[in-house]
């Protein structure tokens, strides 16, 4: 049922990121003939008296269509409700409002969690929990006989404290000492080993060493019920700001230090992965998944590449410009070159998370 919770939520995200560009299309009075979840086949479909609504077999995001340049409208071309035929004002507003509708329900769902379940009281104990442990032989951690669940609580003898910056003192630790032994004070099952653990990092390629582990702040949390409507707006929209600004963080290191950070992208069966994982703790953290995934959508789409909303208006910048658009061959050719290499890297994606998975890897071992 977790699983089925977060393949819910991210439908639910991609239906209401086209649902903005629909509305915002209808809103102006400009013509919308299709509306698909998904890309490829269409697996489903309703005709309306205007509008095609479909699902589609790949399920990698959605689209809302336009007859502009669909060769069975019976639409005159010059007709003023045609997209190509508004203002790029008009356009801007269509093409940009499935990111406002990410952002804005990214929100709402902050609220819904806020004011239903309340707020989290976060409490740090001491050490590094280790949520999970690369289980290849080239894993250092694994050779060591680290394990998922496992606290980390000092490092060569020293204690890491109950503070956020515990994880940072234990990750300086590991990545200046390539193929030097560790010793490692860890706490399993509530009880802390008898003998420490020797772990030797392995020297990455940017002279950064690693031992093959996730690591988290060791937290205890407390649901704390909030009755003050105003202080449910005021939660929501500074815990909104905090994902806003790590996501941004996310992407500006994908950007300086793509080579690290590209491994941690990460596709809809691995998204769906954690989103269960999230509803199995708590059902709950699935606003959070929610909000968190909504805001990621929002940035993505805006980034000017093409195949994204991000690349349409960047082509429609060029045209307030130049004061024309740009031939509509080179502006196809384009989109449809993101458009495969979007599909492509999807697929790719989702390919490798699914080799991820521990019950796929089960089936091999």
């Amino acid at each position: 049922m977790s699983v089925l919770a977060a393949i819910a939520v991210l439908a639910i995200l991609i239906v209401v990121h086209e649902l903005g560009h629909f509305t915002a299309a209808r809103a102006q009075g400009i013509y919308a003939n299709r509306f698909s979840i998904g890309f490829g086949p269409i697996l489903w479909k309703y005709q309306g008296s205007q509008t095609e609504y479909a699902l589609r077999a790949f399920p990698l995001g959605g689209f809302v269509g336009f007859p502009d340049d669909d060769p069975d409208s019976t639409i005159p071309p010059n007709d003023p409700n045609l997209l190509k035929n508004r203002p790029v004002l008009d356009r801007a507003i269509v093409i940009s409002a499935g990111v406002i509708a990410n952002l804005v329900f990214a929100y709402f769902l902050l609220v819904a969690q806020i004011g239903i379940a309340g707020t989290q009281d976060v409490h740090f104990q001491p050490g590094v929990l280790v949520p999970d442990v690369r289980s290849e032989l080239s894993s250092a951690a694994a050779r060591a006989g680290i394990k998922p669940g496992d606290i980390v609580l000092a490092v060569d003898g020293k204690e890491l404290g109950a503070s956020k910056e515990s994880i940072k003192t234990l990750m300086e630790a590991i990545q200046s000492r390539p193929n030097q032994p560790i010793d490692l004070k860890v706490q399993r099952d509530g009880k802390v080993l008898p003998n420490p653990l020797v772990v030797t990092p392995d020297a990455g390629a940017d002279g950064k060493a690693k031992i093959g582990v996730q690591l988290s702040p060791n937290v205890t949390i407390e649901r704390r019920r909030v009755g003050n409507p105003i202080e449910v707006l005021t939660l929501s929209a500074s815990e909104f700001q905090r994902i806003t600004v790590l996501t941004l963080q996310g992407f500006g290191q994908l950007i300086t230090n793509f080579g690290q950070v590209a491994n941690q992208i990460s596709g809809p069966v691995r998204i769906v992965d954690e989103g269960a994982k999230l509803a199995r703790s708590d059902a709950f953290n699935l606003f959070t998944f929610g909000a968190l995934i909504s805001i990621n959508l929002a940035i993505i789409n805006i980034l000017p590449l093409p195949a994204l909303d991000g690349g349409h208006l960047a082509f429609l910048l060029i045209e307030g410009l130049r004061g024309k658009p740009l031939p509509t061959k080179i502006q196809d050719g384009v989109m449809q070159t993101g458009l495969m290499l979007l599909l492509g890297l999807g697929i790719f994606l989702i390919v490798r998370d699914t080799s991820q998975l521990e019950s796929v890897q089960k089936l091999f071992r």
